[in-house]
């Protein structure tokens, strides 16, 4: 039961690390497009 556990943990962490490095990416895109990353966490226009 532990095992299984483990790797559900293990598992969660996985996710939200690509999740959180996709999130990066997309902000690193969105300013080299010429945008301005919101705070609400998506690409809006500069100015």
């Amino acid at each position: 039961m532990r095992r299984l556990l483990t790797t559900l943990v293990l598992m969660a962490l996985a996710f939200v690390a690509g999740m959180l490095s996709e999130r990066a990416h997309q902000e690193d895109l969105c300013v080299r497009s010429g945008g301005e990353w919101l705070r609400a966490g998506f690409c809006g226009e500069a100015g």
